[in-house]
């Protein structure tokens, strides 16, 4: 990455591009296809659906108000073709709605690009970033919620390993918590320079010498527990696939095995008949809704990760559906709580 100033608008590079086009594009060939880009960032993904199939149109969403105004700057020239919307992605149902799209069948596909996007980790003053001294901020939308140094000022040494355990796969999970916790006793955490320091002592030296930078798991699972990013994906996959008809297809990036193993559960639930497996054939209306259009989770070559070092971790899934919503469907079943 090189700079996120409007001298390079179009820095960022999308993982697997052409190969997300070529799922999406199935299900955009009618007129006036609408595809809900859940994760717009910097818009590439759109803008390329957007010049490679010429009866589409994009809603895209994003929680961040300063890579919605980038993206609409960049997409402008395809006018009315392209429509912005500040939300978070589990509001799929309310955005169609808004728009007056639920009633004329909602989304013809919809595409998630998960985790922090270019933009997020180039703006020193958002504090995602850990190679250099920045506020520790890391919402997704800098307008409402809690901050990281909310979150390690305030929770008890349990709470805060769990979270570095749980999102970032910690090892030292607890040590580090202990750290913080006797840190901030001294001195409340406001940037993160003081962080990567404290991590340098709490993590033994010959861990620190493999599997990367020191403070990259710890502030994954800061960013994740602040923007409750595994809860708003159990939600958005659910709404999501409710969104589309028959012919409609959703594709998912994921760059974390969490959230891969929510999409993957999501999308079994869809693609598996309930039919008893020793059935000789499955009845009439027993179909399951959806098929799977990628086989297990596909992964970037190595000719893009040597170009595009964020495809390394990326694992891509695509289900169409093949047969129309049943009323629980259409209520908004899902496998993780309703919404808060």
């Amino acid at each position: 990455m090189t700079s996120t100033g409007d001298a390079v608008p179009h820095a960022h590079v999308p993982v697997l591009l052409d190969r997300v086009v070529a799922l999406l594009e199935p299900a955009l060939r009618t007129e006036g296809a609408v595809l809900v880009d859940c994760t717009l960032g910097m818009g590439g993904h759109s803008e390329a659906v957007l010049e490679r199939v010429p009866t589409a149109r994009v809603v895209g969403i994003d929680r961040d108000p300063e890579a919605l105004a980038r993206a609409g700057r960049r997409l402008a020239p395809y006018g009315d073709r392209f429509t912005g919307v500040h939300a978070v992605y589990d509001e799929i149902p309310d955005v169609l709605e808004g728009l007056g799209l639920a009633a004329v069948g909602g989304a013809s596909a919809v595409f998630f690009d998960l985790g922090v996007s270019s933009l997020q980790l180039d703006e020193l003053d958002r504090g995602f970033a850990y190679r250099e001294d920045s506020p520790l901020d890391m919402r997704m939308d800098p307008t409402r919620g809690r901050t990281a140094a909310d979150v390690l000022n305030t929770y008890d040494a349990p709470d805060l390993a769990r979270v570095l355990r749980d999102y970032g796969e910690e090892k030292f999970a607890r040590r580090i918590a202990d750290f913080v916790v006797a840190r901030r006793a001294e001195t409340p955490f406001t940037t993160s320079g003081p962080l990567v320091e404290l991590l340098y002592d709490a993590i033994p030296a010959p861990a620190r010498r493999t599997g990367g930078h020191p403070a990259k798991r710890t502030f994954q699972a800061l960013r994740m527990e602040v923007n409750d990013e595994l809860a708003v994906l159990r939600r958005a996959v659910p709404a999501s696939l409710s969104a589309i008809g028959v012919g409609g297809r959703v594709v998912v990036e994921s760059y974390h095995s969490l959230e891969d193993r929510i999409v993957k559960r999501a999308f079994t639930a869809v693609t598996t008949s309930e039919v008893p497996v020793d059935l000789p054939f499955v009845p009439e209306g027993s179909e399951p809704a959806m098929r799977l259009v990628t086989r297990g989770a596909e992964k970037a070559d190595e000719d893009e990760t040597e170009q595009n070092p964020r495809a390394a971790s990326v694992r891509l899934r695509a289900v169409e559906r093949v047969h129309p919503a049943t009323g629980g469907e259409r209520r908004g079943r899902n496998d993780g709580g309703g919404r808060r």
